[in-house]
């Protein structure tokens, strides 16, 4: 069964001005069998706002998009990671269509990349019952309006930077939520959702550094497997695969 875009556009959005997370608060909506398929949360400002692996989501109040989108999936839980793949690409391809001089990428897993520095990230929180996927908390926080960034993140950047432009957060947030749930909708495979995934990999065909916090080593970037982990040729031509939080991505 696909998702009903049109349904889910027209699900409430809910705008706050501070929260602790976007996703803490969709969560507790769901929690509290309150939440709907498509609701979402907007913030100005996140005070404890989450990032992959327990990274705290900083940002000064009104210049990022922060919002959260609660979604029924239609993918089967073995689809986990098409399914945040789908996300990732959706943001991607939308980025793409504001602006020409921008090199839109997605590092895995999903962060977004922008001339070669994140702009933004994505945070997904499954909730299960039994063995049903019930829903998704679809979190984004996209650097837009920022001018500059602190020197220890040497490797942030945000869409006014890139282009001189100060993008409409809400029209930015309408662009990207109709996206989202059209990628989502189930009228695209999921094989056709990896190799789209994969065309946007970055660093894809290039040596990357990593690490497991004791060793450091080289390896070049093949592509990202259906199951969400990245295969890597090593300097002895040896293919090895990796699982989000196993290794550390050396900028």
């Amino acid at each position: 069964m696909a998702l009903d875009v049109i349904g889910l556009l027209a699900a409430p959005i809910i705008e706050l001005h501070t929260v602790d997370s976007t996703n803490n608060y969709a969560m507790q909506l769901i929690d509290a069998d309150t939440a709907q398929a498509g609701l979402t949360v907007t913030a100005w400002e996140q005070t404890a706002g989450k990032g992959q692996r327990g990274r705290h989501w900083a940002g000064v109040p009104g210049q990022s998009l922060l919002m959260s989108l609660i979604i029924a999936p239609q993918q089967s839980l073995e689809e986990q990671f098409v399914f945040s793949a789908g996300v990732a690409v959706a943001v991607a391809q939308s980025l793409e269509s504001l602006y020409e001089g921008w090199n839109i990428m997605v590092k895995w897993p999903n962060d977004i990349i922008v001339n070669d520095k994140k702009a933004g990230g994505i945070l997904i929180e499954n909730i299960l019952r039994g063995s049903k996927w019930i829903y998704s908390v679809v979190g984004l926080g996209l650097n837009v309006l920022q001018d500059s960034f602190p020197p220890e993140l040497p490797y942030a950047t945000s869409l006014k930077i890139n282009s001189s432009k100060s993008f409409n957060l809400v029209v930015l947030r309408d662009m990207l939520r109709s996206s989202i749930f059209d990628k989502l909708s189930g009228k695209i495979h999921a094989d056709e959702i990896m190799r789209q995934y994969n065309g946007l990999l970055y660093r894809r065909g290039l040596e990357q550094a990593f690490s497991d916090g004791h060793t450091e080593w080289k390896g070049i970037i093949v592509k990202a497997n259906t199951d969400g982990q990245l295969m890597v040729q090593l300097e002895n031509g040896r293919m090895a695969t990796y699982k989000h939080g196993d290794v550390v991505w050396m900028w």
